[in-house]
C-alpha cells in the first residue's frame, strides 16, 4: 500500500469496515511510514474534537489538540 492509498481507505479503517485483508495492508504501511501513522492520529484528533464541539461525544478533549483547530471547529459550528 502507498500513501495515497492509504488515505483513500482512512475513514473505512478508522470506522472499522476495511477487510480482513486490507486492514493487514494498511496497518502495515502505517507500521512502516511514521507519516501516515501521524497522518491518521491527526485524523482520529480532528474527527474526536468534531464530535466535542458538536456534543456528539462525552469523552474530554485531549490534550494534544491544537487550540486553533477547536477554535475553527467551534467559530464552523456557529455558522451552521
Amino acid at each position: 500500500m502507498k500513501c495515497r492509498e492509504l488515505a483513500d481507505f482512512l475513514m473505512d479503517y478508522v470506522s472499522g469496515e476495511l477487510s480482513d485483508d486490507s486492514l493487514a495492508h494498511f496497518e502495515l504501511h502505517l507500521q512502516r511510514c511514521r507519516n501516515c501513522h501521524e497522518y491518521l492520529l491527526q485524523y482520529e484528533s480532528t474527527i474526536k474534537a468534531g464530535r466535542i464541539a458538536c456534543g456528539e461525544a462525552s469523552d474530554e478533549l485531549p490534550d494534544d489538540i491544537p487550540d486553533d483547530l477547536v477554535k475553527a471547529v467551534m467559530a464552523a459550528r456557529k455558522l451552521t
